[in-house]
């Protein structure tokens, strides 16, 4: 048994989640509505990472949301942070030898389309990974061959679509880029994206669809809109702005997962 899970199991005390919520930007608050909430802090799980990004949180929330047991993970570590693809690997890990069966990543993301504009939702229905990095790099055996054509859930997808609408809150939905960052993206690249294909582009979420995979987890994914690509508005992009409009677009997914996981019932894990 890993060292991690030992611990959670024995801090969980019998609690069995089997649907994680990995909080983005503008998700934080979203701790405050688990009843009956065991926080556990990154620091206090062996081996877990310790993220360095103003406005996440490092710490695991688990207790009912939505009349369902689930554990939230409030704040990722980003490749930028260490030059680690891999950095969300044994969180991820540890979920899967808890039982989760259904993991749901939501992120912060820059628009590329003018009908999908700040404080929106997008659910992401595939991803194009630019950065060209992997989690799964230095993996030995043919389980390192991820089979990546239904990385997201077609029954999840249809259960958040089927949320946004019972609750009236538009949801778009499109492609997700993956940039390593942490420099934002330049005019010419987001014209590279779109033509492309691409919807939306953000520094995270990627590597852990492929690592959710790679440990058997269905997987769900929902970007929060904090601005356009550069060059789409002549502005300058910052991380206050996204830190600003993120709670916008925030509360709105906060309401979709909410009514998702409440319609799903049993059937999301």
């Amino acid at each position: 048994m890993i060292p991690a899970v030992d611990l959670l199991i024995d801090r969980l005390n019998g609690l069995l989640p089997r649907i994680a919520i990995v909080l983005g930007s503008g998700l934080g608050g979203l701790v405050d509505e688990v009843e009956n909430a065991v926080r556990i802090p990154f620091a206090d799980i062996p081996g877990f990472p310790e993220g360095g990004v103003s406005g996440h949180a490092k710490e695991l929330v688990a207790g009912f949301f939505a009349g369902l047991p689930v554990i939230m993970v409030a704040g990722r570590v980003h490749y930028y942070e260490k030059g680690d693809a891999s950095a969300m690997r044994l969180p991820i890990e540890a979920l899967s030898a808890l039982g989760v069966k259904t993991l749901i990543l939501t992120n912060a993301a820059g628009s590329l389309r003018h009908d999908m504009p700040p404080g929106s939702v997008m659910q992401i229905t595939d991803h194009i990974n630019f950065s060209g990095l992997n989690p799964l790099i230095g993996e030995s055996g043919d389980g390192r061959f991820v089979g990546m054509t239904a990385a997201y859930d077609a029954d999840l997808a249809a259960a958040m679509y089927q949320a946004a609408k019972d609750e009236d809150i538009p949801l778009s939905s499109g492609v997700y880029m993956w940039f390593s960052g942490p420099s934002f993206e330049t005019p010419a690249e987001i014209r590279m994206a779109r033509l492309l294909g691409a919807d939306a582009v953000g520094m995270s979420t990627v590597p852990e669809v492929i690592l959710a995979r790679y440990f058997g987890l269905k997987v769900a994914a929902a970007s929060v809109i904090t601005n356009y690509g550069a060059g789409m508005t002549g502005a300058e992009l910052s991380h206050e702005e996204t830190k600003d409009m993120a709670p916008i677009g925030g509360s709105r997914l906060a309401v979709i997962l909410k009514r998702m996981i409440a319609n799903g019932g049993a059937d999301l894990g």
